[in-house]
């Protein structure tokens, strides 16, 4: 495995909580996918905190940030049939990736944990 960038992330849950109140985060921040399956979960401001950190964690394995075109919106993190989470791309980021690392094929690998107060992501772009 050749690690082309990783980024962490760490989330105080409590900043999400208060901004959640808000649609206009909501809808700005997060993908119709993501905003469906908080209705499925207790702690809403948990949910939504560690996508929020995994999105953040993403921008800076990438190692440019939120600039270039990219949006909070063009990534959607999402959980397998046994809850393991994975991010999911729109195509124009696929293709920033493969034109920063100069790579056709990647492999995204991300952790997301939170506890009472804060969450956190880690996310590991390698080159297969």
């Amino acid at each position: 495995m050749n690690i082309l960038g990783n980024g962490v992330d760490i989330v105080e849950n409590i900043r999400i909580k208060k901004a959640i109140t808000k649609k206009s985060f909501i809808n700005r921040i997060f993908t119709k996918n993501e905003i469906s399956d908080s209705k499925k979960k207790k702690f809403k401001a948990n949910f939504f905190a560690k996508r929020f950190a995994a999105k953040e964690s993403f921008v800076k394995a990438l190692g440019i940030g939120f600039r270039d075109n990219i949006d909070f919106k063009d990534i959607s993190v999402i959980n397998d049939a046994n809850g393991k989470p994975f991010i999911k791309l729109n195509p124009k980021v696929k293709d920033k990736i493969k034109k920063i690392f100069k790579v056709k094929k990647y492999n995204i690998n991300l952790s997301i944990s939170d506890e009472k107060n804060y969450s956190i992501a880690f996310t590991i772009i390698s080159g297969t």
